[in-house]
């Protein structure tokens, strides 16, 4: 899974500056303390009033596509500016990179922040620890000022790892996240927040065009939409309750055909997780209707059939989101194909979906904290 960020003051009218992602293998299945199968069951009055994007502040930061499974944007922290390669990720709020006093495998293999080289540097008595499914982290809470293309936030809070395990493989640095502040493991402010604090963006919004197959195209955008990147209209969808990005989906089908989710269920909309997830019996069902043939970690289906597997869709809000078998299937290091339907563990009595980047490429996607609702359209 996958994350991004930015900070800072901006005075354009309309400045657009595009800013790569690059995509790789996720490294997260679940985050610890997200809690989100528990708060957010219940439907609350929703806010469905339009926002203007017009004439609005808009800032656009390209991502780097690594292999169609995570997208990477480029920030600095620090004064003069250090690099990192962050994954943006809409299932956590924290920022964090490895600390220069991190002697752990993970972090000797990635690029430290090196405090004593920040003249804006400030350490706090804070502490965090997160867990991911594939490891977990602790270190400090510090301020700096973060970049991340002209957007700027000066003695921002962020985390600095003094300890990795199991994160020794991820294709990136650290994570920017960019869900609501409640869930930050380190109670600090998130990146987003403070930029919207500041005025330094014009609208609360945030929106992602994430592209296949290439390294390049790939966009993440504050502060209002470029409708370039996505056909007709934006779809709103309200969340189930503001706090975080979690949806009320219909149903799940195969040529009309109900699979899943068939008295509506909910779905966490996260551009931190590469696949579609859902309960084990629903997506074992669902491999079966493809004929995917279970070896070691994956399922795989052959890849001259894959132009012939049905579409499966998604309705939401009473729209229909098909996703066919071209997006569903990918190719691993072997060129063999393999289905990007994965089980997730969850409570016996909740319909829980994870709808990752798979979903997201074929839909340009819009969250709107200031309505708390997400908005889909078809990319270009």
């Amino acid at each position: 899974m996958k994350w991004l960020v930015v900070l800072g003051l901006v005075a354009f009218s309309e400045c657009i500056v595009k800013i790569p992602l690059r995509r790789v293998k996720t490294m997260r299945k679940a985050l610890s303390g997200k809690n989100m199968l528990n708060n957010f069951l219940k439907e609350h009055a929703y806010r469905l009033s339009q926002i203007s994007f017009r004439g609005s502040n808009l800032t656009s930061h390209p991502l780097r596509n690594i292999k169609d499974l995570v997208y990477l944007a480029n920030i600095t922290i620090g004064t003069p500016p250090q690099e990192f390669q962050v994954f943006l990720d809409t299932g956590s709020s924290d920022l964090w990179v490895p600390s220069d006093f991190c002697t752990s495998p993970g972090c000797s293999k990635h690029v430290r922040f090196r405090h004593l080289q920040s003249s804006t540097f400030r350490l706090t008595n804070k502490t965090f620890s997160i867990t991911y499914g594939s490891g977990r982290i602790k270190g400090v809470v510090a301020h700096d000022t973060v970049r991340i293309g002209d957007l700027v936030s000066t003695d921002q809070p962020f985390s600095l790892s003094m300890a990795e395990y199991g994160l020794e493989h991820i294709p990136f640095d650290g994570i920017l996240g960019l869900n609501y502040p409640n869930v930050s493991s380190s109670g600090a402010i998130p990146i987003f927040d403070k930029l919207k604090n500041q005025g330094a963006i014009s609208e609360p919004v945030f929106a992602f065009y994430l592209s296949k197959d290439k390294q390049e195209g790939s966009v993440v955008m504050f502060g209002g939409v470029d409708h370039r990147y996505y056909k007709g209209k934006l779809n709103w969808v309200p969340l189930i309750q503001a706090g975080n990005w979690i949806i009320h989906m219909d149903s799940i089908s195969i040529e009309r055909k109900v699979i899943a989710c068939s008295g509506g269920c909910v779905a966490f909309v996260d551009i931190g997780t590469a696949f579609i997830e859902g309960p084990k019996p629903l997506v074992d069902n669902m491999q079966k209707l493809i004929r995917a043939k279970p070896w070691r970690s994956k399922h795989y289906v052959s890849c001259s059939a894959v132009n012939t597997l049905p579409s499966i869709t998604f309705t939401i809000n009473g729209i229909n989101y098909p996703v066919p078998g071209r997006a569903y299937i990918l190719k691993d290091s072997r060129r063999r194909c393999y289905s990007t339907f994965k089980e997730i563990p969850l409570s016996p009595t909740t319909e829980f979906w994870m709808l990752g980047d798979v979903f997201l490429r074929l839909y340009f996607s819009v969250f709107d904290r200031g309505n708390d609702r997400i908005g889909l359209a078809r990319a270009v």
